[in-house]
């Protein structure tokens, strides 16, 4: 219950973060490209602590499937977008990705076995969302570079594919 709270107020602080600290017309097609990459990036890097920490089976296999498909969308991302010259340009938003997606590392490797498996899902369940809102939102109308909107929404259909695949998973885990 403790850790769902600070969960809840995680996702708070993100959603505050996100909407007052960045102002729209300041995300360029760079800057969208860097947030993608640190988008694939934290999620290879917490897949690894789920594919190392996990206790089920289940859990082991998703943080895997984490850690090859982002890995994959990013090779991928890297290459269209260097081909179409579109750089990476980091960002306050990028830099606030990834201390969360860090801080939620430093909190799940605290936990353990069952506890550790719940905490983990509900993290990929949580950023899953909000990766799709943040695509959604704030980085699909913002884009103008087609290669950028074509891989926004490769990024946001891996995004979909992985948060119905968290939320199963978290669903059939013992309480």
């Amino acid at each position: 219950m403790k850790f769902r709270t600070l969960m809840a107020l995680g996702v708070l602080a993100f959603a505050a973060c996100t909407t007052t600290t960045i102002a729209p017309d300041k995300l360029t097609d760079p800057r969208i490209a860097m947030i993608m990459r640190i988008m694939n990036l934290s999620e290879v890097r917490e897949g690894d602590l789920g594919r190392q920490d996990a206790s089920s089976a289940a859990v082991r296999d998703f943080a895997t499937k984490e850690i090859t498909e982002h890995s994959s969308e990013s090779s991928k991302e890297d290459s269209a977008l260097s081909q179409a010259n579109v750089p990476a340009e980091d960002t306050p938003l990028s830099r606030q990705l990834d201390a969360a997606s860090g801080a939620a590392v430093d909190r799940l490797r605290a936990l353990s076995g069952a506890q550790f498996d719940r905490a983990f899902m509900q993290r990929m369940v949580d950023v899953h969302q909000q990766y799709i809102t943040l695509i959604d939102g704030r980085l699909t109308p913002r884009a103008h570079h087609k290669v950028l909107r074509q891989q926004l929404t490769n990024l946001r259909n891996l995004e979909d594919k992985h948060l119905t695949e968290a939320r199963q998973i978290e669903a059939n885990l013992p309480k």
